[in-house]
């Protein structure tokens, strides 16, 4: 199996204000974008051409593929022109397969070492239509799941109610697949939301007979939300081994796998616990804390005395003196004044809502922060309430309490009363 074809053409929704100025798929997991996580995957396990099929701000996505060398595999990209659902993508890649087999994938998935060789293996063994691959979760009510008798597909479930939980393991979203595939997805039909989805091409093939299943040997992400980059960039990082191309000035402390890129400067005083990425260009310091699973972008400026734990921080951004960022997600060309704190844990320890898509839902975490959109500024000694959205553009005065979201290009203001007396004297 030679060929892999990536469903890339999503609207971005759900990952706004992140997304609201870039595709999805090219924001910042670990220093790269993270379609690029996937493509260097594809290219390990032996691929040689890839197609991407793109939708939103697709030029983009394609320009930043093109800017790096792939070789020895190939990639093309190809406009979805009207988004009619999964299966009407996948329908782009049928020219591109001709009679091969290829791999079939959402473009927002990422699965850790072994995911594509094991796949490529077990369909070559089982001599399948389709293998699905699939991952046990403890909550799959938000997933697809996969019934399955011992290697053998035999139901999937989107999004089951209570009484259909008859198996814990969840449609991952990557697909071998053979010719049929492309038979079933001509005979598709609409949706209940008017769709022309992936999953009842896929179910034709099961109720057949013809489907695999392989169980990835080690994590899987399904990276729709916000939050879902911070896990993503976890992950990666965890897999990855450091290195020191830029300046690290004389009293910088530098502990376990630690990236820092050509150009990039640690300045004196500076304690850097890894995994952390700092992108080239960027200055840190001095006198900063770095903590664990934090991704530093290109050309960030990360003032005095900052601290800044399990977050990404992305291009261009700037955060002042004296602020605390924590589990929280920073857009491009953001401006952080002195004393900028982003809380990430509720005084009742449950789990932080976020907005998205207009609707507060549980992230799911104990510890969450802000999301924030490209070239927000923030006074001096603004606080951010856990789980706060800023929009792109938005701004706050002076003193701020943010303890709810801001819309795009608003200025929150404090409205304080005060009170002038006589000062007392000796």
């Amino acid at each position: 199996m030679k060929k892999a074809a990536l469903l890339a053409a999503g609207d971005s929704t759900r990952m706004m204000p992140l997304s609201a100025n870039i595709s999805k798929h090219l924001l910042p997991v670990a220093g790269e974008p993270l379609i690029f996580h996937t493509l260097k995957g594809l290219r390990d396990a032996g691929i040689k051409e890839t197609l991407i099929v793109y939708g939103y701000r697709g030029e983009d996505l394609q320009d930043a593929i093109d800017s790096v060398d792939w070789k020895p595999m190939r990639i093309s990209c190809i406009l979805q022109k009207e988004r009619k659902g999964t299966a009407d993508a996948a329908r782009y890649a049928k020219a591109f397969a001709l009679d091969d087999d290829i791999i079939l994938m959402n473009g927002d998935v990422l699965g850790g070492p072994g995911a594509f060789k094991g796949l490529i293996e077990s369909h070559r063994k089982s001599k399948r239509s389709l293998t699905v691959t699939v991952k046990p979760v403890d909550d799959p009510s938000a997933y697809g799941i996969v019934v399955v008798k011992g290697k053998k597909a035999v139901d999937l479930i989107e999004k089951p109610k209570p009484e259909q939980m008859v198996s814990n393991l969840v449609n991952a979203g990557i697909y071998a697949a053979g010719s049929e595939i492309w038979d079933a997805i001509d005979k598709t039909q609409p949706s209940s939301r008017g769709e022309l989805e992936i999953t009842d091409s896929i179910k034709m093939l099961i109720d057949q007979g013809k489907v695999g299943v392989y169980e990835l040997p080690s994590w899987w992400l399904d990276v729709g939300k916000p939050w879902d980059l911070l896990e993503a960039n976890r992950l990666i990082l965890n897999d990855a081994t450091g290195y020191v191309s830029g300046e690290v000035e004389e009293g910088a402390v530098l502990k376990g796998e630690v990236f820092v890129e050509k150009g990039a400067t640690i300045r004196s005083g500076s304690y850097i616990e890894g995994p952390v990425y700092i992108g080239a260009g960027s200055t840190i310091g001095p006198n900063c804390y770095l903590r664990a699973h934090t991704s530093v972008g290109k050309q960030v400026k990360i003032g005095n005395a900052v601290e800044i734990k399990n977050s990404i921080i992305m291009d261009g951004t700037n955060i002042g003196h004296l602020s605390y960022v924590g589990d929280s997600v920073i857009g491009c060309k953001v401006n952080f004044g002195a004393g900028t704190i982003t809380a990430n844990l509720r005084h009742d320890n449950k789990t932080v809502k976020v907005s998205v898509k207009g609707k507060r839902i549980d992230s799911g975490r104990r510890k969450m922060g802000a999301v924030i959109g490209d070239k927000v500024k923030t006074g001096i000694g603004t606080l951010i309430a856990p789980g706060i959205v800023l929009h792109q553009g938005s701004r706050t005065g002076v003193g701020v309490i943010v303890d709810k979201d801001v819309k795009p290009e608003k200025l929150v203001l404090t409205d304080q009363r005060k009170t002038v007396v006589d000062v007392l004297r000796e």
